[in-house]
């Protein structure tokens, strides 16, 4: 008899193979399957409306409302396979009410003055380098910040780039983002290039060997956490109390473009937003940007009359 296991398998590998999903996401799939399956074991069938009913539930009590939503959609989307493959008579979910309220978590931005300390503090950095391995650390990593705030691409979409991925010819950089989906993003800012290309000439023999376009000391690729760690660095040389992170310098470019009046179908697609209403939560930054702007600094507030 097939088990929870068994399915799960052959659901991660369709992941994997047919929809050619992200390492990452996949991981996280397996991680919440696994945790289905623990807890399933307490009823007849893995399947039953009860045992994810019950399993729901559970999820409520012990984690946060964001959370809660990404494991449902992870159980919620093995079960469409089942269905999907005729392994099912009726999908569990097919007759379940899933719907909760979430509070609406604006993401963090950096503010703009923050921005050019960190950029500043970068530059003065590689002028001061003592070495040539300082110098070439801060070769990279100013290619590394400028390409995150010129593009607002994810960190992991950076570390992944090919050196083919980037075309200084024509300015522009293919990205593969999340579900394999492809996208080209402009760059038009001259220093954004003259970063890259004094990058690609120092580490064009390492490039060529590791085949990515960022690497680390090692010659190997450039991981997540590195850039993590270099973004922490920086931001206590610019003395910016802030935690920043990666994925700020994402939200701080999109909210910034909205702020400058660009169109928000514009600002999904170089995102690589499947969905509009996952760009739209920029427009409640933007919003909180303007009560700040009318409340704090209107000229009406400096101006005396007899009422005053």
């Amino acid at each position: 008899m097939n088990t929870f296991d068994y399915y799960a398998a052959k659901y991660l590998e369709y992941c994997a193979c047919r929809k050619r999903l992200d390492p990452k996401t996949l991981k996280a799939y397996q991680i919440d399957l696994n945790q289905y399956n623990d807890y399933q074991k307490a009823y007849p069938e893995f399947y039953s409306r009860e045992a994810v009913d019950s399993y729901i539930t559970h999820l409520h009590k012990e984690y946060s409302p964001r959370t809660v939503k990404r494991k449902i959609a992870a159980l919620k989307t093995f079960f469409h396979y089942m269905e999907y493959m005729d392994l099912l008579e009726e999908n569990p979910f097919s007759r379940l009410d899933i719907r909760f309220r979430q509070a609406k978590l604006l993401p963090k931005t950096i503010p703009f003055h923050s921005i050019q300390a960190f950029l500043s503090t970068l530059y003065k950095q590689k002028e001061k380098a003592a070495s040539e391995h300082q110098l070439r650390c801060c070769i990279r990593d100013i290619a590394v910040i400028e390409l995150l705030f010129a593009t607002g691409m994810r960190i992991s979409e950076l570390c992944s780039l090919k050196p083919a991925d980037i075309d200084f010819e024509n300015k522009s950089i293919l990205i593969y983002g999340k579900g394999a989906k492809e996208r080209i993003v402009q760059i038009g800012n001259p220093e954004v290039l003259s970063a890259l290309l004094l990058y690609q000439t120092a580490f064009q023999a390492d490039i060529e060997i590791c085949g990515y376009f960022f690497v680390n000391r090692l010659g190997k690729k450039l991981s997540d956490q590195s850039v993590r760690f270099m973004i922490n660095r920086y931001a206590r040389l610019a003395s910016i109390e802030q935690h920043l992170t990666p994925h700020m310098f994402r939200h701080s470019f999109a909210t910034l473009l909205l702020e400058q009046d660009v169109d928000i179908r514009y600002i999904q697609r170089i995102l690589g937003h499947s969905s509009i209403s996952t760009t739209e939560i920029y427009t409640h930054v933007s919003n909180v940007k303007q009560k700040d702007i009318l409340f704090n600094k209107h000229p009406r507030n400096l101006m005396i009359t007899g009422n005053s």
